[in-house]
Formats: structure tokens, sequence, C-alpha cells
């Protein structure tokens, strides 16, 4: 396996992105970022290029995203989208950290941040974010580019949609489902399944605002 590894994006995920692909061997070569931050460094790591020059390093290196996603993961996929329209890999971190059941599944693309839980049968789509100190039970779908942010819990069976947020330490009640591009308030309580894409708070969990 290409070991050598492509930062896209920099900020504050990315230095949380680092810390993971360093702890389970990975080679970081440098970070693609704005032309304005050429010759940056971050924890060491100097940012080589931008989004244009993907190319390059296609044969030498895989790539994973390292833009946070908070509500919209929209510039997450574009990113994604770009890299394998160049003909690159996405690679798939896990925290060495972390535990992922070997029944579990992972996407391409996703990050599995230090600490976090897997377990057995549950199923990560690409592009997520797994963060730190989150627990995704077993038999839980969690579905493409979403961000389960800190301490949050996908309890045993819940199916989470695509491009969901759901917020620190919020929870999950068993069996409950999200549907696509919902975002859910930090500390919220999910007892029932939503169905309407919108932002959802409080315990228990109610739509405030419904998306347009």
């Amino acid at each position: 396996m290409n070991n050598n590894l492509i930062l896209v994006g920099g900020g504050g995920h990315c230095k949380s992105v680092i810390e993971v692909a360093e702890s389970c061997g990975y080679n970081i070569l440098g970070i693609l970022d704005r032309p304005s931050e050429f010759g940056n460094e971050i924890f060491g790591y100097k940012v080589i290029g931008c989004d244009d020059d993907m190319a390059r390093y296609i044969k030498d290196a895989q790539f994973i995203v390292t833009v946070g996603s908070i509500k919209d993961p929209s510039l997450r996929k574009r990113l994604h989208d770009k890299i394998t329209e160049a003909g690159g890999t996405l690679a798939t971190l896990i925290a060495s950290t972390a535990y992922v059941s070997k029944r579990a599944t992972i996407g391409e693309g996703s990050v599995i941040m230090h600490f976090a839980m897997v377990n057995a049968d549950a199923k990560i789509g690409k592009g997520c974010i797994i963060n730190t100190h989150s627990n995704i039970e077993h038999d839980a779908i969690v579905g493409d580019y979403c961000h389960i942010s800190t301490g949050a819990m996908v309890n045993g069976g819940c199916i989470v949609g695509n491009d969901v947020f759901l917020g620190s330490q919020s929870v999950m009640a068993n069996g409950t489902s999200i549907c696509d591009g919902c975002v859910v308030g930090a500390g919220s309580l999910v007892r029932k399944s939503f169905n309407v894409k919108g932002i959802y708070s409080g315990n228990p969990a109610i739509l405030k605002i419904k998306a347009k």
C-alpha cells in the first residue's frame, strides 16, 4: 500500500487529521490549500500547492480531504469529486486509538478520529468525519459525507442519511433514523425518527428550522 499522503485543505480540522495520519503510519508529503497559503506550514508540513496541483501527485500519494464539515459538506464533496476525476485515490484513515470492529465497513475518504468507536456490523459511508470519542454502535448505518461530532452517540440499529451533521454529545435512541441533509444541535436527544430535512435541537430534539 502507498503510505504517502496529501492533505487537501488547511485549518483546524487539518491539524486533527495530521495527528490521525501520523498515528496510523502515513507519510505526509504536504498540504494543498489556497494560493495565498503557499509556503506556510502546519505542524511542520508545508502547503505545497492548491487544488489545481492534484494531478502532480496522483502517482505518488493517496489523498484525504482535511476541510471540516459543519452544517454543509458541499466543499468536501466538491474536493472529493475533483480528486477522483483527476484519477486520485482517497485514503481511509483510522486513528491508532480508535476501535473499529473487523466486521464494520468504512467508506473511502472517511476519517475515524482518536478514541472513536465503530462497533460490529456498523456501516460508515464515504467522506465521513467520525470525530473524537464518538460512538457508532452495532448495526448502525451512517450515510455519505456525514459529520458525527465529538462525543456523539449513534446507537444500535440507527440510520443516519447522507450529508447529516450530528452535533457534539448528541444521542440517537436505538432504531431511530435521520433523513438526508439534517443538522442536529449539540447535546440533543433524538427519540424519534426525522423525515423532514431541517435543523433539530433539544431534549427531545424537535424541528427548529425547516430546510427550504
